[in-house]
């Protein structure tokens, strides 16, 4: 994705405006970010372009006791600057497998939502139990619905194109069941898959019935350190839009597969300073 060399000062969300209007914050999900840091990607982007965050996984992993409010006033003062500069997009709760649709987990989700008022709010689940009724309704009483794509395998939700309210939702995680619940691998070997255009186009018949509903609609790959993201990102731009869209050089040499579907921009130079990495 990026150049070869970095040259000095290189800013890769500079970078990735010119290909994408959004880009999901993966690092809130890790720790909870501070204004210093988001104050200083503001500057970067164009002003239609929106910040996904992730809530940060004290809220969705570590379930114990529900984070007071003094967390959660960290939280909201984290992306503060992104909320005041315009670009705030949605706040995306993740939950794990083993999150499942019970009274407990309803609660839970609950006082999430009474925590945090004043987000564009969706809630990703990935076990099959949260597709009975009962729990669509309960989840549509708390915010939007995150659409996932995962592998298909027992107890996991199948691909869904659910629209609550005027905006939606997607994730794309790859299907890759091999390692999906595999045990001593590394975390981005369960998102080690490059969706092949067939796939992608099951989903670009989704996307356009979302549309219909939903006045903004929100999809995003999961990242992998190789670009594969990024790849079925712009593979499905193209598809979705009809023509063929830019992409970086590098991407194009090392996904030739790409060429039918996008055409090759020139890297420039970024020198604005300030940002971290998102």
């Amino acid at each position: 994705m990026y150049p070869r060399p970095k040259p000095r000062g290189f800013k890769p969300l500079a970078l990735l405006t010119r290909y994408f209007n959004a880009v999901e914050v993966n690092s809130s999900f890790y720790r909870i970010p501070t204004a210093r840091m988001t104050s200083a990607w503001t500057p970067l982007v164009p002003r239609e372009f929106r910040f996904a965050f992730k809530l940060t996984q004290v809220f969705t992993h570590e379930r114990a006791e529900m984070p007071g409010r003094e967390v959660v006033r960290e939280f909201c003062e984290g992306v503060r600057p992104v909320r005041e500069a315009g670009l705030l997009g949605p706040l995306l709760m993740q939950f794990p497998w083993s999150f499942r649709f019970t009274p407990v987990a309803v609660d839970w989700l609950r006082r999430l939502a009474e925590s945090f008022p004043d987000f564009e709010r969706f809630v990703e689940v990935r076990h099959a139990s949260w597709a009975q009724p009962e729990a669509l309704e309960a989840l549509r009483g708390v915010g939007g619905y995150c659409n996932i794509d995962q592998p298909r395998l027992r107890d996991c939700l199948p691909p869904t194109q659910h629209v609550f309210g005027r905006s939606a939702y997607v994730r794309l995680h790859g299907r890759n069941a091999k390692n999906w619940f595999a045990e001593g691998q590394p975390a981005y070997e369960r998102y080690n898959y490059l969706y092949s255009e067939r796939e992608l186009r099951e989903w670009v018949e989704r996307l356009n019935a979302m549309c219909k509903q939903a006045d903004d609609v929100h999809v995003f790959a999961n990242n992998h350190y190789r670009g594969q993201g990024v790849v079925n990102a712009l593979e499905l731009r193209a598809l979705l839009e009809g023509h063929p869209v830019a992409a970086p050089a590098e991407l194009l040499e090392a996904y030739p597969q790409l060429r039918k579907l996008v055409r090759a921009t020139g890297q420039q130079t970024l020198w604005t300073q300030g940002a971290e990495p998102v």
